[in-house]
């Protein structure tokens, strides 16, 4: 947010004195501006508003694109789908025809384990006798060891379809799901922000882009002024401070602009002194430690007051100091 103009000179006019009702003080008018651009290097598409226009909050300033953006989003998306569909799996379970494929491929490695067992006994029995040779003993072994094997790995597959997935499994999954899902929602984002909207109730004081032009991360593109919350900076001497207070009312005159008052605010005051700005002030004015003190005036209806404008502020002052 910026101010305009960019150095405002407020001019202490008159402080309170003894016996004296009412605080007079000169300032200058100035109003806040936003500029609004986009958080990454773009391409502008489109500006929809002109110099002079009043825009509010949500109103489309501008349109614009990246040229990677629909690709990475698509990728994104595509990478939590296939999360998702990992996450159901395993949430899910085995399904009934899986687990009866698995208990029928064990009954067909138990059977082999109890044929091959039963082989390798009869070698064992036909071995001494010199009736088979080693070499068939050993081989009938090996296979008996082999089919035994298989039954176990079939027995222990079985089991862990029956049993689910893992709950580590399943969180780890979960947490793929969540990833991705956040990857989609900052590329949708950064999309959202291509869009520039406005952020306050004002007029458009710049355009600064126009259609086809690359800008850069942070680069204003459009600026907006609140022009309807138009304030002054005032100082005030140290006197004159006590019967200063937030919120109280204050009345501005324009120069020229006979009969009409301008009402508004004491917003805030300076925490810390300074010294009178040196113009239009005596010698011993000049010394004097003056505060700051911020005025806000009401909605402009009139559209009187306009930046950089003189305006002077009448602060009443009641005898004890109060508000």
């Amino acid at each position: 947010m910026r101010r305009t103009p960019l150095i405002a000179l407020a001019l202490l006019v008159a402080c309170h004195g003894e016996g004296a009702d009412e605080i007079v003080a000169t300032g200058t008018l100035q109003v806040d501006e936003v500029d609004i651009g986009p958080i990454i290097p773009s391409r502008v598409v489109r500006v929809f508003v002109e110099e002079g226009e009043h825009v509010a909050p949500g109103d489309t300033l501008a349109t614009l694109t990246q040229a990677t953006l629909a690709p990475d989003l698509a990728i994104r998306e595509a990478t939590l789908q296939a999360a998702q569909a990992r996450l159901a799996e395993l949430e899910r379970g085995a399904r009934p025809e899986e687990i009866a494929r698995a208990r029928a491929q064990l009954a067909a490695a138990a059977a082999e384990a109890d044929r091959t067992a039963d082989d390798q006994r009869r070698a064992e029995q036909l071995a001494p006798d010199g009736h088979i040779s080693q070499q068939q003993l050993q081989s009938a072994r090996a296979a008996a060891a082999a089919a035994a094997a298989l039954r176990d790995a079939a027995a222990a597959t079985l089991r862990l379809l029956e049993e689910g997935t893992r709950a580590e499994q399943v969180e780890a999954a979960r947490a793929q799901v969540a990833s991705a899902r956040g990857g989609v929602e900052g590329v949708r984002a950064t999309v959202e922000e291509l869009v520039l909207l406005s952020t306050v109730d004002g007029v458009v004081v710049g355009r600064h882009v126009q259609p086809g032009e690359v800008v850069a991360a942070g680069q204003s593109a459009v600026t907006v002024a609140r022009a309807q919350r138009p304030w002054a900076r005032i100082y005030v001497g140290e006197r004159a401070l006590p019967h200063v207070h937030p919120g109280q009312q204050i009345d501005g005159v324009l120069d020229g602009v006979d009969g009409v008052r301008f009402g508004g605010t004491v917003d805030h005051i300076a925490t810390s002194a300074e010294f009178t700005p040196r113009v239009a002030l005596t010698e011993r004015e000049r010394a004097d430690l003056v505060f700051g003190v911020k005025v806000i005036f009401a909605p402009d209806t009139t559209g009187l007051l306009k930046a950089g404008l003189p305006i002077t502020v009448t602060i009443p002052v009641t005898p004890d100091g109060a508000k």
